[in-house]
């Protein structure tokens, strides 16, 4: 691939500066000669056309939320309205300075509050902290709260078990982890839900928690959710709901009314604020009665008709993001709320849940459907049933027809594991098309497997080893003579 080294020709520049208004040795005194450049950078010499068109080019070599579709399971990726990223840019809140004294920021404060409130009311749960930064840093937040409330109640050297299912998120075990509990897995029963006979067998007087994503990986509600609650409640223990998947019944039903003690939600995925290379993120998190003293200070309060940062918390665990979180973040998540409402967001999830259903149905036959269920948000299909070709394959090859590949390998206990979730966004004309690419990728694999191996075949890149590439990066361009 020819880079912008190769366009241009000597003398050619995309501006011009005017002259040094100093001598240049007057300009230089103030740096210190040890880190002086020795000699003129190596810039390519091209025209401010060449220049545009270059970086153009690259830019329509990217793919994005706003050039196609993500179907993406569980890192989901969906439309973000345009009007909230405008609303976010109001000078009221994007040049507020986070040091400004109460009084002089009541329009922010009334933001968070409401947000908090709202938040509140969907989750069914009496506290919140707006200050996580993301989904994983919710769970890191749930996970301490756990502990301090262990720590408070004498229990914390006892109780060092957090069992965790199978078909939870891959960041769980890893937060519960940080903050220094083991993790206990629980196996999946064949309905691809929580083992009761296992969960009944793990728990004891060494048992934290649970922490539980619902819907799960799988797409899958869990059933037997007040079971499972209850059982870890009775066995003394809390539980943890990772809400990322929030969108597949958000204005239907509520973790609290579910025996949730925690629950962080993902406002990039329910509530459409940029995700991943749109971020940054924002993961608040819900708490019940029991753990109202530690959640994180300061809090969003109102007294009277005034908003504050409380700070006499005695039981908190302190700050876990500077000042109160990322509030433009946080600001467009509320603008989708509100213009929702409650109607509104009970057709996200009705639309989340049809849109993955109707995919589902689409594609189960030439692909393996381990878990043949009602689905949520997500589904997850195997690619083990295509002899001759791996799920990697399937994924490069769906390239070439100009889609994003979804989730691969991933959750574990699927082999071959291809994970689907199209969103509420997308119309039903894009769901076609993203089908009969995928059929149309089946009857290559059965025809004409070379096809796929040695996909894709029309990206300006084609396939690399991944895991060479992580091995051996190669972060700096050798220009040689240029």
């Amino acid at each position: 691939m020819s880079t912008i080294y190769d366009r241009g020709a000597p003398g050619r520049r995309a501006v011009a500066l005017p002259p040094l208004a100093q001598p240049e040795e007057q300009v230089l005194s103030g740096i210190p000669a040890g880190l002086r450049r020795q000699g003129a950078p190596r810039l390519p010499a091209v025209s401010q056309p060449e220049l545009v068109r270059h970086y153009t080019a690259l830019s329509r070599m990217n793919y994005g939320v706003d050039t196609g579709f993500y179907p993406l399971g569980s890192c989901t990726m969906k439309h973000n309205p345009k009007l909230h990223e405008d609303l976010a840019r109001h000078p009221g809140l994007a040049d507020l300075h986070p040091l400004l004294p109460d009084e002089e920021c009541q329009g922010a404060l009334a933001l968070l509050w409401e947000m908090g409130e709202c938040l509140k009311g969907i989750a069914g749960m009496p506290g919140i902290t707006l200050q996580p930064a993301a989904g994983a840093h919710g769970e890191l937040t749930g996970m301490l709260l756990i502990k301090k409330w262990l720590e408070d109640h004498g229990e914390l050297g006892a109780r060092t078990k957090i069992l965790l299912p199978d078909s939870a998120h891959g960041t769980n075990p890893a937060s519960a982890a940080m903050v220094g509990f083991s993790v206990v897995s629980l196996p999946s029963d064949r309905r691809g839900l929580v083992d009761l006979a296992a969960l009944r067998g793990a728990l004891g007087p060494d048992v934290a928690g649970i922490m539980l994503t619902v819907p799960n990986t799988l797409g899958l509600f869990e059933e037997d959710i007040l079971t499972i609650t209850s059982l870890v409640h009775d066995a003394g223990g809390l539980c943890y709901f990772d809400g990322a998947n929030l969108n597949a019944y958000v204005g239907r039903a509520r973790p609290g009314d579910m025996g949730a003690d925690v629950f962080h939600i993902n406002l990039h995925k329910t509530f459409s604020t940029p995700h991943g290379g749109g971020g940054p993120g924002a993961g608040p998190v819900t708490v019940s009665e029991a753990l109202l003293p530690y959640l994180p200070v300061p809090e969003v309060v109102r007294e009277g008709g005034e908003f504050k940062l409380a700070w006499d918390r005695p039981k908190s665990i302190g700050r876990v993001h500077p000042y109160f979180g990322n509030v433009l973040v946080i600001a467009k998540a509320l603008a989708y709320i509100l213009t929702l409402g409650d109607d509104g967001l009970r057709e996200v999830s009705a639309g989340a849940v049809l849109a993955a259903n109707y995919l589902k149905a689409k594609l189960a036959g030439p692909y393996k459907l381990p878990y043949d269920r009602l689905a949520k948000h997500e589904f997850v299909l195997s690619g083990e049933g295509l002899d001759g070709v791996r799920t990697l394959d399937i994924a490069k090859r769906l390239m070439d027809y100009g889609f994003h590949p979804p989730t691969v390998y991933f959750p574990l206990i699927v082999r071959e594991a291809l994970m689907i979730e199209p969103t509420e966004t997308e119309p039903r004309e894009t769901l076609d098309a993203f089908a009969a690419a995928m059929l149309a990728i089946a009857r290559e694999a059965r025809e004409q497997p070379e096809l796929l191996h040695d996909a894709p075949h029309t990206t300006p890149v084609r396939r690399l080893d991944e895991a060479r590439a992580v091995r051996e990066p190669r972060l700096k361009l050798d220009l040689g003579d240029r």
